[in-house]
Parts: C-alpha cells; structure tokens; sequence
C-alpha cells in the first residue's frame, strides 16, 4: 500500500470543483439555499482521525508502554486515513467550486451572499479533514519510517 500522494489529492479536487462549478453554473436557481454548517460534518471527522491518530502513534511508538498496535488494526487506520484524505479533496474542491460561482455574483444576486459563508465553512473543515486524515496515516508508520530512514530489508538467503 502506498502512502497518499499529493497529486492525486489535487486531481480529485480539481476534477470536483470543475463538475461542481458546471453544474452549479446551471442549475444554481434550481438549488435550495446552503445549511451554513453544512461542512462542520468533516469537521467532526477530522477531530475523530486527528484523536485516533495520536493514540496509534503513542501505542505504535510504545511510549506509554501500552498494549501493541496490531497490524489489521493500522491497516484499517491507514485504510480510513486515504479515504477520508480523497473524500476531504473532492469536498475542497467541491466547496472550491461553489466559490467560485458565488464570490463573483455576491453583489449582485441575494441568495449567493447568503451562501458565500456556508462554502467558507466548508472549505474550511475539508482542509482540516485533509490535514487530520494526512495526520492520521503518518501516525501509522513505524518509528524508523517517521524518521525518514529507508526501511531495513532483511535477506535470509545465503551466498
């Protein structure tokens, strides 16, 4: 399993803002007005993996001399680590979008003020969601990996 790469992060999100810009772009008169903390739902999940991760860290690194981390149970963290990282970037770049159809025709058009703040808040907890899940899936590495030392490979062949 690799860990999360920033591109592809920054396709997911480029790739969402585009959709949503379109089709807000088309049906924004259709829509019902934002809920202001319609993102705050990201935001709970990133203070659940930010938790999550600093206990895995503690246990992974032994430094309270508690019970050991088994491996499944990184591997679901790291697991729930990358799909919330793509989610937080298709939610960024979601909320992106939205932005930049509303920022524009906030002047002019009532209702894109009122949602200006509902997509503010929105990026906003997208970004921590990203940062908690980033933060979560460095966690799980083992403490030579945290060091950035390249990882020891082991031969049990002889000759």
């Amino acid at each position: 399993m690799h860990f999360t790469r920033a591109r592809d992060l920054v396709v997911a999100g480029l790739v969402a803002a585009g959709i949503v810009y379109l089709i807000v772009r088309v049906a924004y008169g259709d829509l019902p007005p934002l809920p202001t903390f319609a993102g705050v739902t990201l935001l709970v999940l990133a203070v659940i993996e930010a938790t999550l991760g600093a206990s895995l860290r503690s246990r992974i690194r032994r430094s309270d001399g508690g019970r050991p981390v088994q491996a499944l149970t990184a591997a679901r963290a790291v697991a729930l680590a990358k799909a919330s990282s793509l989610l937080g970037a298709i939610m960024l770049g979601a909320w992106l979008g939205m932005l930049g159809y509303l920022l524009p025709r906030r002047v002019d058009v009532a209702a894109a003020a009122d949602d200006v703040p509902s997509a503010v808040i929105g990026v906003g907890c997208a970004t921590v969601l990203i940062a908690a899940a980033l933060y979560l899936e460095w966690c799980c590495r083992t403490p030579r990996d945290q060091d950035n030392q390249p990882p020891e490979y082991r031969s049990d062949a002889t000759g």
